[in-house]
């Protein structure tokens, strides 16, 4: 007898990836109103890679209405990071919780460009690539979301 694995379950994971504009908009609404402690947001400089360990509404699922709303954690990983810069967050907060609105790309020369994740409350960090290459992964299975409500915004 074998142990069951995340992928044997009724939810499947997610493994996406974006390499390009509409691409990265997939990206975007799956990772819309996903929400992080500011302590899982990591620049590896050397390896010129950017990640987010986010807890992830599912709305892929939430859509369907026929579960409870659901959340899932998900790493998020940008490669060919030039640089990374943010505004209106305060990184010696280390118990501030970010939740993200959408991500964007800002084209620049020759591929290269700007991945601008914009956040809740007027802030926003941004990603200088080479090329757009992100990955969307999840990597636990999905939960009831704590406030059992699907995230709403004003129309």
């Amino acid at each position: 007898m074998t142990d069951a694995r995340f992928e044997d379950g009724r939810e499947k994971p997610l493994n996406l990836g974006a390499q390009d504009a509409d691409e990265l908009q997939v990206l975007s609404a799956l990772i819309q109103d996903a929400i992080f402690p500011i302590t899982e947001m990591t620049w590896q400089a050397k390896q010129r890679r950017f990640g987010l360990l986010l807890n992830r509404f599912r709305w892929e699922e939430g859509a369907r209405g026929q579960t409870a709303p659901e959340r899932v954690q998900s790493i998020l990983v940008v490669d060919n990071v030039m640089s990374v810069a943010s505004q209106g967050v305060d990184r010696a907060e280390t118990d501030m919780i970010l939740s993200v609105l959408s991500a964007t790309f800002e084209a620049g020369d020759d591929g290269a460009g700007d991945i601008v994740f914009t956040l809740a409350g007027d802030g926003a960090v941004r990603v200088s690539v080479e090329a757009i290459e992100m990955t969307l992964k999840d990597v636990t299975r999905p939960y009831v979301a704590p406030s059992k409500k699907a995230p709403k915004h004003p129309v």
